[in-house]
């Protein structure tokens, strides 16, 4: 994995999902927003196969699943479904190549994470792969290597990019407290250690030679598993963050983590002056006794989570804000 204090993170970028379903206006607006740290749009109003776990489950090797009205279950063969996720997908790689004619710098593209993915991907029976050991192993694998596939293609389109891999795991948390619910509802699967947890991430992040970041806008992000892992990054809503966090997160940041806050609200809402927006990352600085010197190099500004549930008009803003909130960071770290 490259060194991330040697790496040339951008100082502001999306987390993923975008409204609409025009791949070719999405990848206008994101690398026109972000000149510095541009990313791969999703468009999940598509449909299922432009979701997130559509999408991944797309990029697996040997499994194949299809949509059932309780979400993706695993199938045979590869079907309608699989078809339509890995047409999307080439429409959206398409539309950022276009835009990124020459472009030399960071570039971020998502893929859902292999415990989010057990959480969601049924098995035949209907119960989440969560619950069976030996499906979580294999999907592990299958994501491994279909991660690997995936950005070969990414960096064959984009030959002068320096590509980070995002992995979206918002149901990590429930999966380790134990609290994501079986097909009937009444009850929960077991907590899954946290070392075969730990383990699993760590065999995704070691397909990319390059930073990896960890997305959750879920409460409780568990910080040093994570970076335990291997992750470069770690994408979290910071409004999210409690008191008893901060402490891993002051760790986190002296190891070298980039730490992606996501302080721009991620459906329309009235939007404070880009100062504002980034008052409780500078005040969380000055708690944990660090460097003011170093925020510009160890945070990148986000919006706290994906933006498919905004209007057009508010994504379009909520990006424009990310910037200026992040040059506010820079230009007044104190």
């Amino acid at each position: 994995m490259s060194d991330t204090n040697t790496f040339p993170w951008g100082p502001a970028t999306g987390v993923g999902s975008m409204p609409g379903g025009d791949a070719r206006e999405s990848a206008k607006t994101v690398t026109g927003s972000f000149e510095d740290f541009p990313f791969l749009a999703e468009l999940p109003a598509r449909g299922p196969g432009a979701d997130m776990i559509g999408r991944s489950i797309g990029l697996l090797v040997e499994m194949y699943a299809h949509v059932e009205p309780s979400g993706w279950r695993v199938s045979d063969r590869p079907g309608r479904d699989t078809r339509r996720a890995h047409s999307w997908l080439g429409e959206d790689l398409d539309a950022l190549e276009e835009f990124t004619q020459g472009y030399e710098g960071p570039v971020k593209v998502q893929a859902v994470g292999p415990w989010t993915l057990a959480a969601a991907l049924e098995l035949r029976g209907g119960e989440a792969a969560l619950g069976d050991a030996g499906a979580c192993r294999d999907l592990t694998g299958s994501l491994a290597e279909g991660l690997r596939g995936h950005l070969a293609d990414v960096r064959r389109r984009l030959p002068g990019a320096s590509i980070v891999l995002q992995l979206d795991e918002p149901s990590l948390t429930a999966v380790l407290r134990g609290s994501v619910r079986t097909a009937s509802g009444y009850r929960t699967h077991r907590a899954v250690d946290r070392q075969i947890v730990e383990s699993a991430l760590r065999d995704v992040v070691a397909v990319h030679d390059g930073p990896v970041v960890v997305h959750s806008c879920a409460p409780g992000v568990p910080f040093a598993l994570l970076r335990r892992a291997g992750a470069a990054g770690i994408s979290f809503d910071f409004s999210l963050l409690t008191e008893r966090e901060e402490e891993a997160i002051g760790e986190a940041v002296e190891s070298g983590t980039r730490i992606l806050a996501g302080v721009v609200p991620s459906t329309d809402a009235a939007l404070s002056d880009p100062g504002g927006s980034v008052m409780g990352v500078r005040t969380l600085w000055r708690r944990l006794g660090l460097n003011p010197g170093t925020l510009a190099e160890s945070v990148v500004i986000t919006p706290s989570c994906g933006l498919a549930g905004a209007s057009p008009a508010y994504a379009r803003a909520a990006l424009a804000h990310c910037v200026r909130a992040a040059r506010s960071l820079a230009d007044n770290p104190e």
